[in-house]
């Protein structure tokens, strides 16, 4: 596996800094649970964080929406043990519970696309969910309400910024639109993170934005 695109340095010091929305520090933890270069960028944004600490005045410093990110991937729900599956990040592995893919009971929100719900935190902000979506289809062509992180898991797709492939992370804001194209020969799974719904350019996607919900 050969990563191409990672977190935006801005992503990386949100995360190491613990002030990254539940949804997104989730897609972040795949993402560098797969990445030595994004675990290296976030160990040197810690280290520089710590250093910055030392140079201040005591004073109590709140990580705690960082906790509850990391504490929700352990809570009783992973009391079980649970198999890691090499092929899927540890973080999500434990969300599922040690569920792989086939197992899941996937929602179909349209031809070739189903949806499958991750539960965040009580009053968190934003979604987090996976997509299955069927080799060759085209996405509608969208925008963005906030930051979003779309994982590819299994498959790969194009758009404009590039190819991306199992392990690859789209790191995009509210100034990007794009309209993913699904490589043919294998169905996309990917871990798909948001602050705020996603803007479609067109009608249609205007129409289907209250089903699709992505």
């Amino acid at each position: 596996m050969t990563i191409v695109h990672h977190l935006d340095d801005a992503t990386i010091l949100s995360y190491a800094a613990g002030t990254l929305g539940e949804a997104l520090s989730v897609a972040a933890a795949c993402h560098i649970s797969m990445c030595a270069q994004c675990r290296t960028a976030v160990r040197k944004a810690e280290a520089l964080g710590g250093e910055m600490l030392d140079d201040l005045a005591a004073t109590a410093v709140s990580d705690a929406r960082r906790a509850a990110t990391l504490a929700s991937l352990d809570d009783a729900r992973a009391a079980k043990p649970v198999v890691v599956k090499s092929d899927m990040p540890a973080p999500l592995q434990r969300l599922l519970q040690g569920q792989g893919f086939d197992q899941l009971r996937w929602r179909k929100k349209a031809p070739g696309v189903s949806v499958y719900e991750l539960p965040l935190s009580k009053g968190a902000k934003g979604s987090l969910k996976l997509l299955s979506i069927a080799s060759g289809m085209t996405m509608l062509e969208h925008g963005h309400g906030g930051e979003e992180l779309t994982l590819v898991l299994q498959g790969a797709f194009k758009d404009k910024v590039g190819r991306f492939a199992r392990g690859d992370i789209a790191d995009l804001d509210e100034d990007t639109e794009h309209c993913p194209i699904i490589e043919k020969g294998e169905t996309c799974i990917c871990l798909y993170a948001t602050e705020a719904p996603s803007h479609y350019k067109t009608l249609l996607g205007r129409l289907l934005q209250p089903f699709l919900k992505i």
